[in-house]
């Protein structure tokens, strides 16, 4: 029984590798995050995603500034503090502090999120157009080379002006 599990373990084998051996392997690349600089939707999201980083980075500039004042306020009167105050008022500067740090932490997250909210549709896009294109043209990978470097990658491998003339770039 044994030896007979084994002979179907290497004929499965010898199977695999056959037709893998066969199998024909297309691989292209193409710089993605440049594709992507080229749609015409990038700018309107980039002042899109600016407008909203302001709001926060309004309040963030108020935060910093009662940080600041409060902080040079507690300096400047430190010396003729009673201990109660003083412990009351570096409390006070930590807890300002901490909120302060809260929520630029918060406001990251938030554009962040937004971010990658508004980007998402362009993305899908261009994956989708190049998907259409590796599937016309037979590759069966596309490497991003704004992520991988490549040691060869032809002229004939590169799908940028394929992919930018599908979604009409110039």
């Amino acid at each position: 029984m044994k030896k007979l599990f084994k002979v179907a373990l290497v004929a499965a084998g010898m199977l695999f590798a056959g037709n893998f051996a066969q199998a024909q392997t297309k691989i292209a690349h193409i710089n993605f995050e440049q594709l992507v600089g080229l749609m015409p939707e990038t700018k309107t999201l980039s002042t899109q995603i600016d407008l909203y980083k302001k709001t926060f980075v309004d309040q963030l500039t108020a935060m910093n500034t009662e940080l600041q004042t409060k902080l040079k306020d507690y300096q400047d009167k430190k010396a003729t503090m009673s201990d109660a105050v003083r412990i009351q008022k570096e409390t006070e500067l930590q807890d300002l502090q901490k909120r302060f740090q809260d929520y630029q932490t918060t406001a990251q997250q938030q554009v962040e999120a937004k971010g990658n909210e508004l980007t998402k549709p362009l993305v899908d896009k261009a994956r989708a157009a190049i998907a259409t294109v590796a599937k016309e043209k037979g590759y069966t990978y596309v490497l991003n080379s704004s992520q991988t470097d490549l040691i060869v990658a032809p002229d004939a491998d590169d799908l940028m002006a394929t992919v930018k003339l599908k979604l009409g770039l110039k």
